[in-house]
Protein backbone atom coordinates (compact mmCIF):
# COMPACT_ATOMS: atom_id res chain seq x y z
CA UNK A 1 0.00 0.00 0.00
CA UNK A 2 1.09 3.56 -0.68
CA UNK A 3 1.76 5.57 2.50
CA UNK A 4 -1.19 7.66 3.68
CA UNK A 5 -1.63 10.61 6.06
CA UNK A 6 -3.08 8.68 9.01
CA UNK A 7 -4.32 10.78 11.90
CA UNK A 8 -4.13 8.14 14.66
CA UNK A 9 -2.72 4.69 15.50
CA UNK A 10 -4.92 1.92 16.90
CA UNK A 11 -3.23 -0.68 19.11
CA UNK A 12 -5.53 -3.71 18.87
CA UNK A 13 -5.24 -6.66 21.25
CA UNK A 14 -7.03 -9.67 22.73
CA UNK A 15 -8.04 -8.24 26.08
CA UNK A 16 -8.40 -9.99 29.42
CA UNK A 17 -10.30 -9.94 32.74
CA UNK A 18 -9.27 -7.53 35.47
CA UNK A 19 -10.92 -9.21 38.47
CA UNK A 20 -12.59 -12.44 39.58
CA UNK A 21 -16.03 -11.15 38.57
CA UNK A 22 -14.76 -10.51 35.04
CA UNK A 23 -13.51 -14.03 34.32
CA UNK A 24 -16.72 -15.75 33.16
CA UNK A 25 -18.03 -12.73 31.20
CA UNK A 26 -14.62 -12.51 29.49
CA UNK A 27 -14.63 -16.22 28.62
CA UNK A 28 -18.16 -15.85 27.24
CA UNK A 29 -16.82 -13.17 24.91
CA UNK A 30 -13.91 -15.35 23.80
CA UNK A 31 -16.16 -18.36 23.08
CA UNK A 32 -19.14 -16.41 21.73
CA UNK A 33 -21.22 -18.43 19.25
CA UNK A 34 -19.88 -21.83 20.34
CA UNK A 35 -22.63 -22.65 22.83
CA UNK A 36 -20.27 -23.43 25.72
CA UNK A 37 -22.12 -23.38 29.10
CA UNK A 38 -20.82 -21.38 32.06
CA UNK A 39 -20.12 -24.61 33.95
CA UNK A 40 -17.57 -25.60 31.31
CA UNK A 41 -16.12 -22.10 31.24
CA UNK A 42 -15.64 -22.26 35.01
CA UNK A 43 -13.69 -25.50 34.57
CA UNK A 44 -11.20 -23.80 32.25
CA UNK A 45 -10.97 -20.56 34.25
CA UNK A 46 -8.48 -21.89 36.79
CA UNK A 47 -5.43 -20.16 35.37
CA UNK A 48 -7.18 -16.77 35.59
CA UNK A 49 -8.52 -17.60 39.06
CA UNK A 50 -4.98 -18.45 40.18
CA UNK A 51 -3.91 -14.89 39.32
CA UNK A 52 -6.78 -13.24 41.17
CA UNK A 53 -8.91 -13.13 38.03
CA UNK A 54 -6.52 -10.62 36.49
CA UNK A 55 -4.89 -11.20 33.13
CA UNK A 56 -1.55 -9.41 32.75
CA UNK A 57 -2.36 -8.42 29.17
CA UNK A 58 -4.26 -5.19 29.83
CA UNK A 59 -1.52 -3.71 32.01
CA UNK A 60 1.02 -4.77 29.40
CA UNK A 61 -0.95 -3.05 26.65
CA UNK A 62 -1.24 0.12 28.69
CA UNK A 63 2.55 0.04 29.07
CA UNK A 64 3.04 -0.62 25.35
CA UNK A 65 0.64 2.19 24.42
CA UNK A 66 2.59 4.61 26.63
CA UNK A 67 5.90 3.43 25.17
CA UNK A 68 4.65 3.88 21.60
CA UNK A 69 3.42 7.37 22.43
CA UNK A 70 6.80 8.26 23.93
CA UNK A 71 8.72 6.91 20.92
CA UNK A 72 6.50 8.77 18.46
CA UNK A 73 6.96 11.97 20.45
CA UNK A 74 10.72 11.40 20.61
CA UNK A 75 10.77 11.26 16.81
CA UNK A 76 8.65 14.38 16.54
CA UNK A 77 5.64 12.56 15.05
CA UNK A 78 2.20 13.81 16.09
CA UNK A 79 0.10 10.62 16.03
CA UNK A 80 -2.13 9.75 19.01
CA UNK A 81 -2.23 6.08 20.00
CA UNK A 82 -5.63 4.55 20.70
CA UNK A 83 -6.18 1.11 22.26
CA UNK A 84 -8.97 -1.37 21.66
CA UNK A 85 -9.58 -5.03 22.56
CA UNK A 86 -11.41 -7.86 20.89
CA UNK A 87 -12.76 -9.45 24.08
CA UNK A 88 -12.71 -6.92 26.92
CA UNK A 89 -12.94 -3.24 27.67
CA UNK A 90 -11.94 -1.02 25.89
CA UNK A 91 -13.86 -2.79 23.10
CA UNK A 92 -12.92 -2.08 19.49
CA UNK A 93 -16.38 -0.82 18.34
CA UNK A 94 -16.53 1.81 21.07
CA UNK A 95 -12.93 2.86 20.43
CA UNK A 96 -13.71 3.36 16.72
CA UNK A 97 -16.82 5.38 17.58
CA UNK A 98 -14.86 7.51 20.05
CA UNK A 99 -12.13 8.02 17.44
CA UNK A 100 -14.66 9.22 14.88
CA UNK A 101 -16.36 11.50 17.39
CA UNK A 102 -12.96 13.00 18.21
CA UNK A 103 -12.47 13.90 14.56
CA UNK A 104 -10.26 11.05 13.38
CA UNK A 105 -10.94 9.76 9.88
CA UNK A 106 -8.00 7.49 9.03
CA UNK A 107 -6.56 4.95 11.49
CA UNK A 108 -3.58 2.62 11.11
CA UNK A 109 -3.86 -0.53 13.23
CA UNK A 110 -1.02 -2.48 14.79
CA UNK A 111 -1.99 -5.70 16.57
CA UNK A 112 -0.28 -7.68 19.32
CA UNK A 113 -0.05 -10.74 17.04
CA UNK A 114 2.98 -11.13 14.81
CA UNK A 115 2.08 -14.18 12.70
CA UNK A 116 -0.28 -15.20 9.90
CA UNK A 117 -3.28 -17.36 10.76
CA UNK A 118 -6.98 -16.85 11.38
CA UNK A 119 -6.76 -15.96 15.08
CA UNK A 120 -3.58 -13.90 14.72
CA UNK A 121 -4.55 -11.81 11.70
CA UNK A 122 -7.85 -12.38 9.91
CA UNK A 123 -9.92 -12.41 13.12
CA UNK A 124 -8.58 -8.95 13.96
CA UNK A 125 -9.45 -7.81 10.43
CA UNK A 126 -12.94 -9.26 10.88
CA UNK A 127 -13.47 -7.63 14.26
CA UNK A 128 -12.47 -4.26 12.83
CA UNK A 129 -14.65 -4.78 9.76
CA UNK A 130 -17.66 -5.82 11.81
CA UNK A 131 -17.11 -2.89 14.19
CA UNK A 132 -17.21 -0.46 11.27
CA UNK A 133 -20.43 -2.05 10.05
CA UNK A 134 -22.09 -2.22 13.48
CA UNK A 135 -21.29 1.40 14.32
CA UNK A 136 -22.37 2.72 10.92
CA UNK A 137 -18.86 4.06 10.33
CA UNK A 138 -18.18 2.05 7.18
CA UNK A 139 -17.31 4.57 4.49
CA UNK A 140 -16.81 7.29 7.11
CA UNK A 141 -13.80 5.97 9.03
CA UNK A 142 -10.92 4.31 7.19
CA UNK A 143 -9.05 1.60 9.10
CA UNK A 144 -5.93 -0.08 7.71
CA UNK A 145 -3.46 -2.49 9.32
CA UNK A 146 0.32 -2.87 9.26
CA UNK A 147 1.95 -6.04 7.95
CA UNK A 148 2.55 -9.13 10.06
CA UNK A 149 5.92 -8.54 11.72
CA UNK A 150 7.13 -12.03 12.67
CA UNK A 151 10.55 -11.38 11.13
CA UNK A 152 10.91 -7.64 11.71
CA UNK A 153 14.15 -6.92 13.60
CA UNK A 154 12.17 -5.08 16.27
CA UNK A 155 10.37 -8.32 17.12
CA UNK A 156 13.24 -10.77 16.60
CA UNK A 157 16.16 -8.91 18.21
CA UNK A 158 14.72 -8.99 21.76
CA UNK A 159 14.44 -12.77 21.40
CA UNK A 160 18.05 -12.95 20.17
CA UNK A 161 19.16 -11.07 23.26
CA UNK A 162 16.95 -13.10 25.58
CA UNK A 163 17.94 -16.45 24.12
CA UNK A 164 21.63 -15.66 24.54
CA UNK A 165 21.03 -14.78 28.20
CA UNK A 166 18.84 -17.86 28.65
CA UNK A 167 21.56 -20.15 27.33
CA UNK A 168 24.09 -18.60 29.69
CA UNK A 169 21.67 -19.05 32.61
CA UNK A 170 20.97 -22.72 31.89
CA UNK A 171 24.65 -23.46 31.38
CA UNK A 172 25.35 -21.83 34.74
CA UNK A 173 22.66 -24.01 36.35
CA UNK A 174 24.21 -27.12 34.81
CA UNK A 175 27.68 -26.09 35.95
CA UNK A 176 26.40 -25.52 39.49
CA UNK A 177 24.93 -29.03 39.41
CA UNK A 178 28.30 -30.45 38.41
CA UNK A 179 27.20 -31.31 34.85
CA UNK A 180 28.55 -28.41 32.72
CA UNK A 181 28.69 -30.52 29.56
CA UNK A 182 25.21 -32.03 29.84
CA UNK A 183 23.11 -31.71 26.68
CA UNK A 184 20.62 -28.86 26.48
CA UNK A 185 17.87 -27.93 24.07
CA UNK A 186 16.14 -24.72 22.94
CA UNK A 187 12.36 -24.96 22.66
CA UNK A 188 10.63 -22.25 20.63
CA UNK A 189 7.06 -22.23 21.86
CA UNK A 190 3.93 -20.80 20.27
CA UNK A 191 0.15 -21.11 20.51
CA UNK A 192 -1.20 -24.29 18.94
CA UNK A 193 -4.00 -23.84 16.39
CA UNK A 194 -6.27 -26.33 14.58
CA UNK A 195 -4.62 -28.04 11.62
CA UNK A 196 -7.30 -26.63 9.29
CA UNK A 197 -6.37 -23.11 10.35
CA UNK A 198 -2.67 -23.91 10.07
CA UNK A 199 -3.05 -25.10 6.46
CA UNK A 200 -5.22 -22.08 5.58
CA UNK A 201 -2.75 -19.62 7.07
CA UNK A 202 -1.15 -17.29 4.55
CA UNK A 203 -2.85 -19.13 1.74
CA UNK A 204 -5.34 -17.83 -0.78
CA UNK A 205 -7.54 -20.16 -2.86
CA UNK A 206 -7.16 -17.73 -5.75
CA UNK A 207 -3.40 -17.33 -5.31
CA UNK A 208 -2.05 -20.53 -3.68
CA UNK A 209 1.45 -20.48 -2.27
CA UNK A 210 3.61 -23.30 -0.95
CA UNK A 211 4.97 -23.03 2.59
CA UNK A 212 7.12 -25.28 4.74
CA UNK A 213 4.85 -27.89 6.38
CA UNK A 214 2.02 -26.47 4.22
CA UNK A 215 1.45 -23.58 6.62
CA UNK A 216 2.57 -19.94 6.68
CA UNK A 217 2.03 -19.96 10.46
CA UNK A 218 4.45 -22.86 10.96
CA UNK A 219 6.90 -21.65 8.30
CA UNK A 220 7.10 -18.17 9.84
CA UNK A 221 7.92 -19.59 13.27
CA UNK A 222 10.53 -21.96 11.86
CA UNK A 223 12.14 -19.14 9.89
CA UNK A 224 12.26 -16.88 12.93
CA UNK A 225 13.70 -19.64 15.11
CA UNK A 226 16.46 -20.30 12.57
CA UNK A 227 17.30 -16.60 12.45
CA UNK A 228 17.71 -16.58 16.23
CA UNK A 229 19.75 -19.78 16.31
CA UNK A 230 22.08 -18.49 13.60
CA UNK A 231 22.74 -15.36 15.64
CA UNK A 232 23.02 -16.97 19.06
CA UNK A 233 24.04 -20.61 18.99
CA UNK A 234 24.70 -22.28 15.63
CA UNK A 235 24.67 -26.04 16.02
CA UNK A 236 22.59 -26.05 19.21
CA UNK A 237 19.70 -28.52 19.20
CA UNK A 238 16.30 -26.84 18.97
CA UNK A 239 12.69 -27.50 18.06
CA UNK A 240 9.36 -25.74 17.53
CA UNK A 241 6.74 -26.77 20.09
CA UNK A 242 3.17 -25.75 20.88
CA UNK A 243 1.09 -24.83 23.89
CA UNK A 244 -2.31 -23.54 25.06
CA UNK A 245 -4.36 -25.96 23.00
CA UNK A 246 -8.14 -25.75 23.50
CA UNK A 247 -11.23 -27.14 21.79
CA UNK A 248 -12.60 -30.61 21.17
CA UNK A 249 -10.03 -33.40 21.68
CA UNK A 250 -10.98 -35.13 18.39
CA UNK A 251 -10.00 -32.05 16.33
CA UNK A 252 -6.34 -32.20 15.19
CA UNK A 253 -4.16 -29.31 16.39
CA UNK A 254 -0.49 -28.53 15.85
CA UNK A 255 1.85 -30.70 17.93
CA UNK A 256 3.96 -31.54 19.91
CA UNK A 257 2.77 -29.94 23.12
CA UNK A 258 5.70 -28.43 25.01
CA UNK A 259 5.21 -30.70 28.02
CA UNK A 260 5.19 -33.82 25.84
CA UNK A 261 8.31 -32.56 24.08
CA UNK A 262 10.07 -32.01 27.40
CA UNK A 263 9.30 -35.56 28.51
CA UNK A 264 10.69 -36.92 25.25
CA UNK A 265 13.84 -34.79 25.58
CA UNK A 266 14.37 -35.96 29.15
CA UNK A 267 14.15 -39.54 27.90
CA UNK A 268 16.98 -38.74 25.49
CA UNK A 269 19.19 -37.43 28.26
CA UNK A 270 18.66 -33.69 27.84
CA UNK A 271 19.40 -31.90 31.12
CA UNK A 272 18.87 -28.25 30.20
CA UNK A 273 16.07 -26.36 28.41
CA UNK A 274 15.77 -22.78 27.21
CA UNK A 275 12.11 -21.95 26.56
CA UNK A 276 11.62 -19.14 24.05
CA UNK A 277 8.00 -17.85 23.82
CA UNK A 278 8.46 -17.01 20.15
CA UNK A 279 4.76 -16.79 19.39
CA UNK A 280 4.00 -14.03 21.89
CA UNK A 281 4.47 -10.29 22.16
CA UNK A 282 4.09 -9.97 25.95
CA UNK A 283 4.06 -12.04 29.15
CA UNK A 284 0.29 -12.54 29.17
CA UNK A 285 -1.65 -15.49 30.57
CA UNK A 286 -0.49 -18.08 28.03
CA UNK A 287 3.07 -17.28 29.07
CA UNK A 288 2.45 -16.79 32.79
CA UNK A 289 0.42 -19.99 33.16
CA UNK A 290 1.27 -22.39 30.35
CA UNK A 291 5.01 -21.73 30.42
CA UNK A 292 5.96 -20.19 33.78
CA UNK A 293 3.62 -22.45 35.74
CA UNK A 294 3.04 -25.68 33.81
CA UNK A 295 6.09 -26.07 31.56
CA UNK A 296 8.62 -25.03 34.20
CA UNK A 297 6.93 -27.39 36.67
CA UNK A 298 7.34 -30.18 34.10
CA UNK A 299 11.04 -29.30 33.90
CA UNK A 300 11.40 -29.50 37.68
CA UNK A 301 9.66 -32.88 37.78
CA UNK A 302 11.95 -34.19 35.03
CA UNK A 303 15.12 -32.80 36.59
CA UNK A 304 15.75 -30.41 33.70
CA UNK A 305 17.50 -27.12 34.43
CA UNK A 306 15.39 -24.50 32.64
CA UNK A 307 14.70 -20.84 32.07
CA UNK A 308 12.03 -18.94 30.17
CA UNK A 309 13.17 -16.13 27.89
CA UNK A 310 11.31 -12.78 28.13
CA UNK A 311 8.84 -11.70 25.46
CA UNK A 312 9.48 -8.37 23.66
CA UNK A 313 7.02 -6.50 25.92
CA UNK A 314 8.25 -2.90 25.97
CA UNK A 315 11.84 -3.68 25.04
CA UNK A 316 13.25 -0.55 23.41
CA UNK A 317 14.03 -2.41 20.16
CA UNK A 318 10.48 -3.76 19.96
CA UNK A 319 8.90 -0.37 20.60
CA UNK A 320 11.19 1.28 18.05
CA UNK A 321 10.38 -1.49 15.57
CA UNK A 322 6.64 -1.03 16.00
CA UNK A 323 7.02 2.68 15.30
CA UNK A 324 9.11 1.80 12.24
CA UNK A 325 6.20 -0.36 11.03
CA UNK A 326 3.83 2.55 11.52
CA UNK A 327 6.12 4.86 9.56
CA UNK A 328 6.34 2.40 6.65
CA UNK A 329 2.70 3.23 5.96
CA UNK A 330 2.44 6.82 7.13
CA UNK A 331 3.04 10.08 5.26
CA UNK A 332 5.07 12.34 7.53
CA UNK A 333 5.60 15.94 6.35
CA UNK A 334 9.23 16.68 5.60
CA UNK A 335 10.31 13.02 5.59
CA UNK A 336 10.93 11.02 2.39
CA UNK A 337 8.44 8.21 1.86
CA UNK A 338 9.83 4.72 2.39
CA UNK A 339 9.75 2.08 -0.34
CA UNK A 340 9.32 -1.68 -0.02
CA UNK A 341 13.09 -1.99 -0.44
CA UNK A 342 13.49 0.01 2.78
CA UNK A 343 11.49 -2.53 4.78
CA UNK A 344 13.62 -4.82 6.98
CA UNK A 345 13.00 -8.55 7.33
CA UNK A 346 15.21 -11.16 8.98
CA UNK A 347 13.96 -14.15 6.96
CA UNK A 348 13.40 -14.90 3.30
CA UNK A 349 9.63 -14.98 3.91
CA UNK A 350 9.43 -11.26 4.53
CA UNK A 351 8.66 -8.48 4.41
CA UNK A 352 5.04 -9.65 4.61
CA UNK A 353 2.12 -8.11 2.75
CA UNK A 354 0.27 -4.94 3.72
CA UNK A 355 -2.93 -6.28 2.16
CA UNK A 356 -3.99 -9.90 2.58
CA UNK A 357 -4.82 -11.84 -0.58
CA UNK A 358 -8.33 -13.16 -1.32
CA UNK A 359 -9.43 -15.80 1.19
CA UNK A 360 -6.14 -15.67 3.09
CA UNK A 361 -6.33 -17.40 6.51
CA UNK A 362 -9.96 -18.33 5.80
CA UNK A 363 -12.54 -18.34 8.56
CA UNK A 364 -13.69 -21.98 8.82
CA UNK A 365 -17.06 -20.84 10.19
CA UNK A 366 -17.92 -18.59 7.24
CA UNK A 367 -17.09 -15.18 5.82
CA UNK A 368 -17.43 -11.96 7.83
CA UNK A 369 -16.72 -8.30 7.09
CA UNK A 370 -12.99 -7.57 7.04
CA UNK A 371 -10.51 -4.77 6.55
CA UNK A 372 -7.07 -4.74 4.87
CA UNK A 373 -7.68 -7.53 2.39
CA UNK A 374 -7.82 -7.91 -1.37
CA UNK A 375 -11.15 -9.70 -0.83
CA UNK A 376 -12.57 -6.68 1.00
CA UNK A 377 -15.99 -5.80 -0.39
CA UNK A 378 -19.41 -4.35 0.38
CA UNK A 379 -22.34 -6.09 -1.25
CA UNK A 380 -21.29 -7.07 -4.77
CA UNK A 381 -18.78 -4.28 -5.40
CA UNK A 382 -15.14 -4.23 -4.38
CA UNK A 383 -14.03 -1.38 -2.16
CA UNK A 384 -10.54 -0.14 -1.20
CA UNK A 385 -8.76 -1.94 1.60
CA UNK A 386 -9.58 -0.24 4.86
CA UNK A 387 -13.35 -0.49 4.55
CA UNK A 388 -15.48 -3.39 5.70
CA UNK A 389 -16.72 -6.11 3.40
Amino acid sequence: MEPKPYDAVLLASFGGPEGQDDVIPFLRNVTRGRGIPDERLEEVSHHYRAFGGISPINAQNRALKAALEAELERRGIDLPVLWGNRNWDPYIPQVLQDAYDAGHRRLLTITTSAYSCYSSCRQYREDLGMALTETGLDGKLEVDKVRQYFDHPGFVEPFVEGTAKGLADVRAQLAAAGTPDAPLHILFSTHSIPMKDAHASGNSPEEPREFEEHSAYVAQHLAGARAIIERVAPGTEWSLVYQSRSGAPHVPWLEPDINDALEELAGKGVKGAVIVPLGFVSDHMEVAWDLDTEALETCRELGIAATRVPTPGVHEKFVAGMVDLILERTVVPGRPELTVADRPAMTRLGPWYDVCRPGCCANQRGEKPTIAGADTRIGTGFEPAGTAS
